[in-house]
């Protein structure tokens, strides 16, 4: 699991927020295992009808924001180091632009 590998570096993470795919009590005790982080799951509606979800909403603009840089569209990158830095660049951007 990637979370073992960046145990050091994750442990000022309080909360985690996980689509619906990561259900289940395995996943939820080794998040609070391995780095003491509480994993909240962001369900959909039952009747499948267009509502704003909470705190959903919040990881699907991130997203959109993300799919806005050509470099992030195709992954080309030799190595995932290099890939991580694209997305924390294009994330800065994204900062840098709301100042």
């Amino acid at each position: 699991m990637a979370l073992e590998r960046w145990r050091d570096n994750l442990c000022w993470i309080q909360k985690i927020l996980a689509d619906g795919g990561y259900t289940g009590k395995a996943f939820a005790s080794s998040v609070q295992e391995l780095i003491g982080a509480e994993v909240e799951i962001a369900k959909r509606n039952e009747f499948h009808r267009f509502a704003v979800l909470p705190k959903r909403w919040v990881v699907e603009r991130s997203f959109s924001w993300l799919e806005k840089n050509r470099r992030l569209w195709k992954n080309c990158e030799r190595k995932l180091s290099t890939s991580l830095q694209m997305v924390a660049l294009a994330f800065l951007g994204v900062l840098l632009r709301r100042l």
